[in-house]
């Protein structure tokens, strides 16, 4: 049992590594390394790579306001420099175990501020929810504005929806949309049926009552407002390294709109900070715009490069920040907690 467990755990580590490993050792299989270290030197405009840092910050950052401001409906106030240094830690930490920030962050709340750790997993889901409706709906306006270069980048990627739809008849939709209706049914059944899943009862309603805390917030428009600013400095952090290279400082702000588009969703892919499918989507759409191979190669292995640096060196000053905060005692009846 505790062989397979480890198993499973090397896996979670391996496969991705691997994965996003083989992806850019197959892009950059021919790359010309003396090229990087002139584009280094000289060959790129810096100031706008500094430039555009600071929203990477600002980005993470919004995201710990907003997460603080989801936990307050469920009684909880932790305080905002702790929520920043678990959303610093947990982006660092990814770097390692995709995913596994999400968990890593709750974990940090529960051990400084005493938040309940199912309840801020239940903000973290919501969280998710609302970013991919906002991703969503910004993928939808940006493919109805830019369909036709979409429709080239899916041909050049082998994407090709027709097909994929029409190797499903009518029947089999049906058949398909049954069995999953059954799995459901099924896997319901057996979880009112086990006994593990009384024991675990008050855990789920703690994960539930952080999902449902959106529903408490007293600023919406506030929440709102957070949400969508931290999708912008995500985009002016990608958009303004546009800046630094002779060859894409002309694409124009939709062509890097569709870019961050496509690359947010290839970080989907359980690798490192996306390593290896992000490189290969941004430079496929940078080709498309009619930069060379070359230079759009060179573009996403510098930009990607500084941008992982950036959350490495984030991760480091959470972690010192973290081990001089002092944690807070347990709250006592009549009494507040301990700051």
């Amino acid at each position: 049992m505790e062989t397979s467990k480890i198993i499973r755990n090397a896996l979670k580590i391996v496969f991705p590594l691997v994965l996003g490993g083989l992806i850019l050792w197959w892009m950059y299989r021919d790359f010309d390394w003396t090229g990087l270290w002139a584009a280094l030197e000289g060959g790129m405009d810096w100031t706008w790579m500094w430039l555009s840092m600071p929203f990477g910050v600002l980005a993470q950052v919004l995201r710990a306001v907003r997460w603080r401001q989801a936990l307050e409906p469920l009684g909880e106030r932790p305080r905002l420099a702790t929520c920043v240094h678990a959303i610093f830690l947990s982006y660092a930490s990814s770097l390692v175990v995709p995913r596994v920030g999400e968990v890593l962050r709750c974990g940090v709340l529960k051990r400084y501020e005493g938040t309940p750790f199912t309840q801020a997993v239940g903000t973290v889901v919501t969280e998710r929810m609302v970013d991919s409706l906002v991703m969503l709906v910004l993928s939808a306006l940006t493919v109805l504005l830019q369909l036709r270069v979409f429709s080239v980048f899916f041909a050049e990627t082998g994407v090709s929806f027709s097909e994929l739809a029409g190797r499903f008849s009518a029947a089999g939709y049906w058949v398909t949309g049954a069995c999953l209706l059954v799995l459901v049914a099924f896997l319901c059944f057996m979880a009112r049926r086990l006994e593990w899943f009384s024991r675990t009862r008050g855990l789920m309603r703690n994960v539930v009552d952080g999902i449902l805390s959106l529903r408490g917030i007293r600023n919406m428009p506030l929440y709102v407002f957070y949400s969508l600013a931290i999708w912008m400095a995500y985009f002016l952090h990608f958009y303004l390294t546009f800046y630094s290279f002779s060859y894409s400082e002309e694409l124009g702000v939709m062509s890097a709109l569709i870019a961050f588009v496509v690359g947010s969703f290839a970080v989907l892919v359980p690798t490192p900070n996306g390593a290896g499918p992000w490189h290969f989507a941004v430079k496929t759409v940078l080709v498309l715009y009619g930069v060379s191979e070359s230079d759009g190669v060179m573009f996403v292995l510098i930009v990607h490069t500084l941008q992982t640096l950036l959350v490495i060196l984030l991760g480091l000053y959470a972690t010192a920040a973290l081990a001089f905060t002092r944690r807070r005692m347990p709250a006592v009846e009549g009494l507040s907690p301990v700051a």
